[in-house]
């Protein structure tokens, strides 16, 4: 995948251009971006694209922690309920 399939819009691209940009304001971008990726394109090669082409050149901009959080597997959720959720009891 290119840059231009990755990043249709260039937000990303441009939110690396923006002086002091805070991560909070990235992770609004990522999500305008990740709406904007066509059905059926692969999200995290995408990301995997942008993060070659942007995140090598600026480690420390809050646009490569975002990009790099998104490539990252959360912690599969555990269930608690009945009685142990409601007695404080872990399992």
């Amino acid at each position: 995948m290119d840059v231009a399939e990755a990043d249709p819009k260039g937000l990303v691209r441009e939110s690396y251009r923006i002086e002091g940009i805070t991560a909070g304001e990235c992770r609004s971008i990522f999500v305008d971006w990740a709406l904007s990726i066509p059905s059926g394109r692969s999200v995290p090669d995408a990301v995997r694209t942008l993060i070659a082409e942007y995140a090598q050149k600026v480690p420390d901009h809050p646009m490569t922690a975002v990009l790099t959080a998104a490539l990252t597997t959360p912690d599969q959720p555990r269930r608690r309920g009945g009685r142990a959720a409601r007695q404080g009891i872990s399992g």
